[in-house]
């Protein structure tokens, strides 16, 4: 049995579709529903459990199911970047990652867990995924969500190559995770994907909207971000799975950044119209915060022998659009 927190979020519910899909255990969802059609997401799934996501919920069952349990995948946690409550962020995405890599230690369970790209801050330090203790000393992340991740990640860190060794699970991995974009995110509002929330505009007949660049050496709309399709890496997640010697912090993205541009030129094309781009200022609350470049180095994955190639932003954007976001049930 597989144990996904987040299991009704975005990357969660497509990894939990081809849990199924190949037929590779029972899947058990720990997440939280609430009001909107977030539960569409796993409406379709065969499901042996649903687990509330608090502290005393998730470890009796996980210390109930302890010998069925082939691994804990961790993508639950606020992924708002613009998220102010930092206490809340701590309690959800430090904390209780925390204490399920503790649980997965002392039980010889795998565990696999979602870190992000926005661990790197300005990319001024680079988007090399090292996970040693003095490298992760030098990233400064933009935002708490961000500051989240990186402060688990050097937990682990830490606790693998640095003076406080307690133990780790069996197999374990950190993802990076650049900017993803699939089916399942539309409950995600404004965090959705650019491209999620391009389509509507551009089947409406209206232009898309990108912000103008406020940096000189970015033309507008050449603001470059590392788009990667959901499925490669739930790829990479079904791959660890079947490959428990890899352990690891690993950047999970395309390592080719396209443009803004580039996105919503493809858009148009999945969508068989006629580009029309409208740019639009920058809030200002955001200019001192903002990459305008990011590129996955993926020499790390492909070293320990990850292969399969990732999916061109074209060709992830046709499948998004023409087999989810143009039919009546885009959900997967």
């Amino acid at each position: 049995m597989f144990v996904i927190t987040g299991g009704a979020g975005f990357i969660g519910s497509n990894i939990a579709a081809e849990i199924e899909a190949q037929k590779l255990g029972d899947i058990a969802i720990c997440d939280v529903l609430g009001t909107d059609d977030k539960w569409r997401n796993i409406a379709k799934r065969a499901l042996r459990d649903m687990i509330y996501p608090d502290n005393v919920a998730i470890y009796n069952y996980l210390d109930h199911n302890v010998g069925s349990i082939d691994a804990v995948i961790h993508m639950g946690a606020i992924s708002a970047t613009t998220e102010k409550d930092a206490d809340k962020i701590v309690e959800n995405n430090f904390m209780l990652s925390r204490g399920l890599w503790t649980w997965c230690a002392e039980n010889d369970v795998p565990f696999i867990y979602a870190s992000s790209a926005a661990t790197y801050g300005d990319g001024n330090e680079g988007f090399d995924d090292h996970d040693n203790p003095e490298f992760l000393a030098n990233l400064r992340p933009l935002n708490p969500y961000g500051w989240s991740k990186h402060a688990f990640d050097r937990v682990v860190s830490d606790n693998m190559y640095g003076s406080k060794r307690e133990g780790a699970p069996p197999q374990w991995a950190g993802l990076k995770f650049f900017n993803v974009y699939g089916p399942n995110e539309y409950h995600k509002g404004d965090q959705m994907s650019v491209i999620c929330k391009l389509y509507p505009q551009v089947v409406a007949g209206a232009s898309a909207r990108l912000f103008k660049s406020h940096n000189p050496n970015y033309e507008d709309g050449g603001q470059l971000r590392d788009f990667i399709y959901v499925q490669d890496c739930v790829d990479v997640v079904i791959w660890l799975l079947k490959n428990k010697n890899v352990s690891g912090l690993f950047n999970v993205g395309t390592g080719k950044a396209r443009s803004f541009k580039d996105l919503a030129t493809s858009t148009f094309a999945a969508a068989k119209l006629t580009p029309k781009i409208h740019f639009m200022d920058m809030p200002e609350e955001l200019r001192g915060k903002y990459q305008y470049f990011t590129e996955a180095n993926m020499d790390k994955l492909r070293g320990v022998g990850y292969n399969k190639p990732m999916t061109s932003l074209e060709d992830g954007v046709r499948e998004y659009v023409e087999k989810y976001m143009s039919q009546s049930d885009p959900y997967r």
